[in-house]
């Protein structure tokens, strides 16, 4: 059976795999698009095109690296265990909403219940590292005590 944690962490790995795989499709589209424009009389035009398709795969490129900066990041934090502090993989139960460290990926749900996946990088996650339960943080004019850590 899945803790809530795996849940979670389960959770951001398909958000990233499936942010993989609509890259590298969209990346083979582009390149396929180039492959078969064909040089017409405008060679302004093809020309244009051909740069506004390398352009795309080249933003592609960089959205597919960092998408697999993520995946590698969250595979570090799989089986990250329960500690006394916030660290990287932790779980934290607050008084304002709860909150899975590990990758930006926004809002997730679990058995109706909400959490916010945040990077150790981000503002919040940076607030939240070396937490302890009873701590109370205020981030953006909102408080929050920490009431677990898993």
């Amino acid at each position: 059976m899945f803790t809530l944690k795996n849940q979670l962490f389960q959770l951001c790995f398909t958000l990233i795999q499936n942010r993989i795989e609509n890259i590298e499709y969209s990346m083979l589209q582009a390149r396929q698009a180039s492959n078969d424009d064909t040089k017409s009389s405008a060679g302004d035009k093809y020309e244009t095109t051909r740069e506004m398709m390398q352009q795309e795969m080249d933003r592609n490129s960089k959205l597919l690296y960092e998408a697999g900066q993520q995946k590698i990041a969250l595979q570090q934090i799989e089986n990250v265990d329960a500690a006394k502090e916030v660290k990287n993989g932790s779980l934290i139960l607050t008084s304002n909403g709860n909150f899975y460290i590990s990758i930006s990926a926004g809002e997730l749900n679990v058995d109706g219940e909400k959490f916010i996946a945040v990077s150790q990088a981000a503002p919040i996650g940076r607030a939240f590292l070396n937490a302890k339960v009873g701590d109370e943080l205020s981030f953006n004019g909102n408080k929050y005590l920490v009431k677990e850590i898993l």
